[in-house]
């Protein structure tokens, strides 16, 4: 069952100033199961405001909706994850779509391309992304996108698919500025993440200062790829502080404007 009550927010930035929004999170999975409370409060402490719950297959979809009934302060995204796409059937796009029409559900995915594993075959890949896309421009939502090592494809089929339609984010950012500006040109959103931190990710870091700062948004895609200095340890929401405060150093402006631009996007983006 799913419980109802909402949870209290305090904010602490003692005004009108902005507070951080992390667009990517995955608190919907085990790893967090044992700690859930002890992880929103650190993630408040280090200011925090809102976050979007990604669930993207048959198990997480319904978790991302219940902690986004259950906190205030979470939004939750629906789709299915391309590693899986071979799993997808009719009935799980049209339980997507119903899906789609929760009060809280502000955005279609994760959805896109994975080359990396090969549990799904390219095609069956490309077949399901479509159709999350066609899902998304019925149900006027933007969009998610997962790419690993299938940048050029996903580029091609934003396009062949209209996807500017509704836009989106490319989700977790990681790939050179001809993508960037392809996906700029579209009309996406980059959203940055812990590689951005990494000492050897010079040519991330390069994308990131060429970005406009109206196009960026931030995340964690915890408990995935924590930023430096906690890469290799399970990431958590607050982290996203330390990707801010990154980008704040790469684009010669304060960490004040990047929480407020950032947080503004997504705002923006996700029509709240």
């Amino acid at each position: 069952m799913i419980n109802l009550f909402f949870y209290d927010v305090t904010i602490k930035d003692g005004g009108d100033e902005k507070v951080l929004f992390d667009t990517h999170v995955h608190l919907n999975i085990d790893h967090f199961q044992e700690d859930l409370e002890e992880v929103i409060t650190r993630a408040q402490d280090a200011g925090v405001e809102r976050m979007l719950v990604v669930g993207f297959n048959e198990e997480t979809i319904p978790r991302a909706l219940e902690l986004a009934e259950t906190y205030d302060f979470m939004y939750a995204a629906v789709g299915w994850h391309p590693v899986d796409a071979i799993d997808m059937t009719e009935e799980h796009l049209a339980w997507i779509e119903e899906c789609a029409s929760h009060e809280k559900v502000v955005a279609i995915g994760e959805m896109g391309l994975d080359y990396h594993w090969d549990k799904s075959p390219a095609d069956v890949q490309k077949k399901v992304f479509r159709e999350q896309i066609a899902l998304a421009k019925r149900v006027q939502l933007p969009i998610v996108i997962h790419n690993r090592d299938a940048s050029e494809d996903i580029v091609a089929i934003l396009k062949e698919e209209n996807a500017h339609e509704v836009g989106g984010i490319m989700h977790c950012f990681n790939s050179d500025q001809s993508i960037a500006d392809a996906c700029l040109d579209m009309g996406f959103y980059l959203s940055f993440g812990g590689p951005v931190t990494f000492k050897n990710a010079k040519n991330l870091k390069e994308v990131a200062k060429e970005v406009p700062l109206e196009r960026m948004l931030i995340e964690t895609d915890c408990p995935f790829l924590a930023p430096h200095p906690n890469r290799g340890k399970r990431n958590e929401p607050a982290y996203v502080k330390l990707v801010a405060e990154q980008l704040a150093e790469l684009k010669g402006v304060s960490y004040e404007e990047i929480v407020r631009q950032t947080t503004s996007n997504a705002e923006k983006l996700f029509q709240i």
